[in-house]
């Protein structure tokens, strides 16, 4: 189908894609797999992704234009932890009735542009960080080739200029965006209210340490979201899906980025991962801040987390509605370990 402009619809752009990677892959099954704002196409060694075009408070992909960019921002900063994943855009084009995809490099051609998506080698799925913890298959090796691409990562890191007051206040609002949806009487977690009146507490207790950390120049341009579903245990490992849409949710303290991991290993089932990339990373990084400081990092993301499950419920169509309010309260466990380790 097409819509009113004449551009064809998202499914009919979806079966073409699914079709092209089917004969790709020589007839292999192709995946089709929906997040928040994308759909990716998994068929052969390649995988396709495509942006939606939606529209939230913090983003607009509602137009041609505006997804190209993005997936040029995606191109960018995923090749700098997974340069040989990210291969290149590709274009969507429209010519009398038919699609093609065109790599940027051939542009310009006869069609009209109708989407952009992001071409990249297709990972095995056996070797994602989560997987392998899941399945009990986790090496030291593994953990030794991922601490060597971390630390690379966060020495060439740039160093944005931030001001220490605009850094507590991103931070100051972040708790206030969790409170307001953490709060809200249809999710029925009263123990949030309270976790997150002594997560107010403990970042007036610890400015001073967060403010030193701006002073020494100690912010990075990071990857933003640190996931271990983001991270495939090849040889080098990869780090793919870096959070691109937003540059000021990529500025943040290493120690921030690598105690969100820790959080997510714990939640997959590995809790010894996270403090041992922290020793070990603030070893090489010649950088040992506070424990007091890496306990409220991990409460912050554990709180920042439990308000992501539960936004799903928001959702106009919520997938899989059962998993978002058991997720949220055990982040909401951990955010209160981490808080219970500064109260001490």
């Amino acid at each position: 189908m097409e819509t009113v402009d004449g551009t064809p619809d998202i499914e009919a752009k979806l079966r073409y894609l699914q079709s092209t990677l089917f004969a790709a892959g020589n007839g292999k099954p192709v995946r089709r797999i929906e997040t928040h704002m994308s759909w990716i196409l998994l068929g052969g060694e390649r995988a396709l992704k495509l942006k939606k075009p939606v529209r939230y408070p913090f983003l607009d992909f509602t137009t041609v234009q505006a997804r190209e960019r993005n997936a040029r921002d995606e191109l960018r900063l995923n090749r700098r932890l997974a340069p040989r994943v990210y291969l290149g855009l590709l274009a969507l084009q429209w010519d009398d009735g038919a699609f093609s995809l065109v790599a940027q490099e051939d542009l310009p051609a006869p069609g009209r542009t109708v989407d952009w998506l992001v071409s990249m080698l297709r990972l095995p799925d056996a070797r994602m960080l989560d997987r392998v913890i899941a399945q009990g298959e986790l090496q030291q090796r593994d953990v030794d080739a991922l601490f060597e691409v971390l630390v690379s990562f966060y020495r060439q890191a740039p160093r944005p200029a931030i001001g220490e007051d605009d850094y507590l206040q991103r931070l100051r609002d972040e708790l206030a965006a969790s409170r307001s949806l953490l709060a809200m009487p249809r999710f029925d977690l009263p123990q949030a209210h309270g976790l997150l009146d002594r997560m107010d507490r403990a970042v007036a207790k610890h400015e001073d340490k967060l403010r030193a950390r701006v002073r020494e120049r100690r912010i990075v341009e990071g990857h933003g979201d640190l996931r271990p579903e983001h991270v495939c245990l090849v040889e080098p490992p990869v780090v793919i899906d870096a959070l691109e849409f937003d540059a000021r949710l990529r500025e943040l303290d290493p120690f921030d980025e690598l105690s969100f991991l820790g959080l997510e290993c714990a939640m997959a089932g590995d809790a010894g991962i996270g403090p041992q990339l922290l020793a070990r990373c603030a070893d090489a990084l010649d950088d040992h801040p506070p424990a007091a400081l890496l306990r409220l990092h991990t409460a912050h993301r554990a709180l920042l987390r439990a308000r992501l499950s539960v936004a799903h419920l928001l959702e106009t169509e919520v997938r899989t509605p059962q998993k978002w309010l058991p997720q949220a309260g055990h982040y909401l466990e951990y955010a209160g370990e981490a808080l219970a380790g500064l109260e001490v």
